[in-house]
């Protein structure tokens, strides 16, 4: 596959992204050289090599799901700046 300005250009328009001319030339010949390398790795031969689905062995460390006592309302709003009988009391941050 050869890497053109047309599918960089492609590629920038899906990216939302604007190249420079010499931006556009280092990523042509960057492109390039990555497919090439992938071109290169299907040479080989891996018709007895099985499907790598996890880098390690190791699985999930998962713990049991419980309900656990938490604080109250009011223990939470203890330590608060400025609260109401309910709620935390923010400074007003969008200007009309």
């Amino acid at each position: 596959m050869e890497v053109n300005e047309k599918l960089v250009q492609q590629l920038a328009d899906l990216a939302r992204l604007e190249f420079s001319e010499q931006e556009t030339t280092e990523i042509k010949g960057d492109l390039q050289r990555m497919i090439t390398f992938v071109e290169k790795l299907n040479e080989l031969d891996t018709t007895n090599v099985k499907p790598l689905l996890h880098m390690t062995a190791d699985g999930n460390a998962l713990r049991e799901d419980r309900v656990v006592p938490s604080i109250t309302r009011e223990e939470g709003l203890k330590n608060a700046p400025a609260a109401s009988d309910q709620y935390f009391k923010v400074p007003k941050v969008i200007k009309k």
